[in-house]
């Protein structure tokens, strides 16, 4: 291949880099918008419906939702919804710790728990992921992400006042 080629195809590469770092910024942004409205929504529901029964409409809803995307894919998009068992092992428990997640934030609100500790609350699980992308992942380790790891869970440690 001759040098122009293999410029050609390096910048490409490059190319792709950046418009997949766009991209994935991008529904970063999006899932942080929906999940902070997730939490808003079950605050204003927590004194009006039983823990159980509202995380099971919030968990149910959210499986319709996925549905419908699913049926869009299928019949609109491009369907590529590969499955191995440890996927789907995965994903199960992440249904369980999504399901009882709901559930104690319902009882939280319930409980009288204010909306201003949520952010708290995910900065505890996101210290928990730091740790587990540099202890199981392999990710490297960087001043900024332990100072961050450290402030999210004196951050929680905080909300007990």
């Amino acid at each position: 291949m001759g040098c122009a080629k293999v410029s050609q195809v390096k910048l490409m590469n490059a190319q792709r880099k950046d418009n997949g770092m766009q991209q994935w910024f991008w529904y970063a942004v999006g899932a942080a918008l929906l999940y902070g409205m997730h939490q808003i929504f079950t605050k204003l529901a927590a004194d009006k419906i039983g823990d159980g029964l509202g995380g099971f409409v919030v968990e149910g809803t959210a499986a319709l939702s996925i549905l419908v995307y699913l049926l869009y894919l299928k019949f609109f998009g491009t369907w590529n919804q590969p499955a191995e068992a440890s996927g789907i092992f995965y994903s199960v428990l992440t249904g369980i710790c999504v399901g009882a997640g709901t559930i104690l934030f319902f009882l939280l609100f319930q409980k009288g728990g204010p909306l201003s500790a949520v952010p708290m609350i995910l900065a505890g699980g996101a210290a928990i992921m730091a740790l587990a992308g540099i202890l199981f992942f392999k990710e490297p380790v960087s001043l900024p992400r332990l100072l961050g790891i450290v402030f999210a869970i004196v951050g929680l440690f905080l909300l007990r006042k």
